[in-house]
């Protein structure tokens, strides 16, 4: 191993870090007025693709685990975004449903990605480049789900 391994400047996850870190920065100004925090908003991009899911599938869609997402789901229903309900088959299960607030919040939202697109593309003048980053990102992650 050389010396130049572990410097910071050399370190890919410093990088993915860093630019998950102020990814989500980025949004505060956004989401600050809905009254949603960037976990929440995750959480509501599942929901308004498809309402009515347990909480186990909420949590693996968002690759987190149950017992991460529950206490979030939990202040999200306080805030009258959703409400959880027994599920019908088991009643081990909770089933996550949107509220009208949570469905209303649907239109205020819709315009943020290309909102944060134009941002970006703005500072940086990459839009394309950076939106071709995707599909080598999910390669990665599924590089990392892997190593689990």
């Amino acid at each position: 191993m050389t010396e130049n391994q572990l410097k910071l400047e050399n370190q890919l996850c410093f990088r993915l870090y860093t630019a998950a870190r102020l990814t989500m920065g980025a949004y505060h100004p956004y989401l600050d007025p809905l009254g949603l925090t960037y976990p929440q908003y995750l959480v509501m991009l599942v929901l308004w693709e498809q309402d009515r899911q347990p909480v186990c599938d909420i949590a693996k869609k968002l690759l987190l685990d149950t017992n991460t997402v529950t206490p979030l789901l939990q202040r999200m229903e306080k805030s009258g975004l959703i409400v959880r309900t027994k599920g019908k088959e088991d009643t081990r299960q909770r089933i996550v449903s949107l509220t009208q607030k949570g469905k209303d919040l649907y239109m205020q939202a819709k315009p943020i990605p290309s909102c944060l697109s134009r941002d970006v593309a703005l500072k940086t003048g990459e839009e394309e480049e950076i939106l071709t980053m995707i599909p080598t990102l999910d390669k990665l992650i599924e590089g990392l789900k892997r190593l689990k």
